[in-house]
């Protein structure tokens, strides 16, 4: 048997990695810097040179590839539902497990106002919900008029209510737009039924979006792109927690992924009511992810450091080293990062500014994507809600992406994460095992999992170091 290579299109970098699926082991991986408008197959060959180099081959000729993709920010949807709490939840459930970028999402009924919005931030979809099926009609219909009036030209999936969904789609027909009608993704009241929907999503992003970033050409040289990235890494993660028949698996657990462009957070895990609380909304899935475009390290650099405030960035700096606060200007510092993304620590100074953004963007990260409770106080007594997943029970959480596999003090990235005294109605895991990716490969095992599932497994272990 010979070389399986993945191959991974990102948004900062084109990574490589090579296995031995008859050994069960990794063989090398590389990667190489890139921009948004550069060529992907010039990328992709020096990628893969740099792989033929590093294991001393006069030639490369892999049995296989396989492939995802994030690049150029991945696959950018706008989702717009009825009751924010409700369908828009639910829309925003389906596009996030799908491996999209929600860069916009919007309730209670579209206004022009809001179609102008939409035209200007340019998505590569639309995800219109709302409706139970023998509920609410009339927001789905009034959405899809508006959008049948603008000059939006993109796929425009209608998941809702099922007799207002083919009325939309007449309504977008007869404009000349896109439309695509799925099953509704919340048929009955707080009943998701999200996959349909992921699968359309999917499905779109291989045959039109990976043509509209350029990567037809490179798809000629390593076959079909399978998933997007963020699918990969949810795939990867879930392979960790459950295992196979052949090889067991580490139980409920957490990754976060930090990015140049996005921190992404996924928890596989049920995330139970906490004591006596009430679950208000929708039940979370068990399978959850969550995307921050705007807590990347690289492309929202100086971002990071507006949520977190110079002062308490300077607090993060003195932590990791004294010595380095008087020297650094963090103004400075991340306003470079945003200008040069392709940017690679060098010395203490960079990998201390990265290890503070990575932490800043990792606090903010699994903050949103955990749940919490909220008191209310009524006249028979204090009631606790609680919103989204309970996931303080979590004994494994795992890093992956560069800042754990190339950078510092990956420990006190990860804690950041965690359980805040200062924030104890935030339901994050208490007192986790903290693992990271070394050899930054869950996106790849993720890929190979489809292939030989046990091998991918065992293969991951290997390279999941805690700290």
């Amino acid at each position: 048997m010979g070389l399986t290579i993945a191959v991974d299109f990102g948004s900062t970098y084109t990574k490589v990695a090579a296995v031995d699926f008859a050994k069960e082991e990794l063989v090398g991986v590389s990667q190489s810097p890139r921009t948004v408008d550069s060529d992907m197959t010039i990328v992709l060959h020096k990628a893969l040179e740099n792989l033929r180099v590093k294991l001393g081959l006069e030639r490369l000729e892999p049995e296989r590839f396989v492939a995802c993709s994030s690049a150029a920010g991945g696959l950018k949807v706008v989702a717009a539902g009825l009751v924010r709490i409700l369908t828009t939840k639910a829309a925003e459930e389906a596009a996030l497990g799908a491996g999209a970028k929600l860069i916009g999402t919007y309730a209670y009924g579209l206004s022009p106002h809001d179609v102008q919005e939409i035209e200007k931030i340019s998505p590569d979809m639309i995800l219109l919900a709302g409706g139970t099926d023998g509920g609410n009609k009339e927001c789905l219909i009034h959405n899809a008029e508006l959008l049948a009036r603008s000059t939006l030209n993109v796929p425009i999936i209608v998941a809702g209510n099922r007799i207002a969904s083919q009325e939309a789609r007449t309504v977008l027909e007869r404009s000349g737009k896109e439309p695509i009608v799925v099953d509704n993704v919340m048929p009955e009241l707080e009943q998701l039924n999200v996959e349909p929907t992921r699968n359309v999503i999917r499905e779109t992003f291989m045959k039109r979006i990976v043509h509209a970033k350029g990567l037809d050409k490179a798809q000629a040289l390593v076959g079909e792109i399978i998933v997007p990235t963020p699918t990969a890494v949810l795939n990867g993660a879930r392979l960790l927690a459950e295992g196979t028949e052949e090889e067991s698996g580490m139980g409920e657990l957490m990754v976060v992924d930090v990015g140049g462009a996005t921190t992404d957070v996924d928890s596989i895990g049920l995330g139970r009511l906490t004591g006596d609380a009430i679950l208000k909304g929708l039940q979370e899935p068990y399978l959850k992810r969550t995307v921050e475009g705007d807590l990347g390290i690289r492309w929202n650099a100086e971002t990071i450091l507006e949520k977190a405030g110079t002062k308490k960035f300077l607090d993060r700096i003195a932590e990791l080293d004294a010595s380095l606060t008087g020297r650094i200007d963090p103004e400075a510092a991340v306003k470079y990062l945003a200008s040069h993304v392709d940017y690679t620590s060098k010395n203490d100074d960079d990998f201390c500014i990265d290890t503070c953004l990575a932490s800043v963007a990792v606090d903010i990260g699994m903050s949103r994507h955990c749940g919490r409770i909220v008191e209310a106080y009524y006249p028979s007594g204090k009631v606790q809600f609680q919103y989204g997943k309970d996931l303080t029970n979590i004994k494994c959480l795992i890093g992956t992406g560069g800042i754990f596999a190339y950078g510092r003090e990956p420990r006190q990235v990860l804690e950041a994460g965690c359980y805040n005294i200062n924030e104890p109605e935030s339901l994050r895991p208490l007192n986790p095992d903290y693992y990271i990716d070394e050899s930054y490969i869950l996106w790849a095992v993720g890929l190979l999992s489809e292939l030989f599932p046990s091998a991918a497994l065992r293969i991951m272990k290997k390279h999941l170091k805690k700290v």
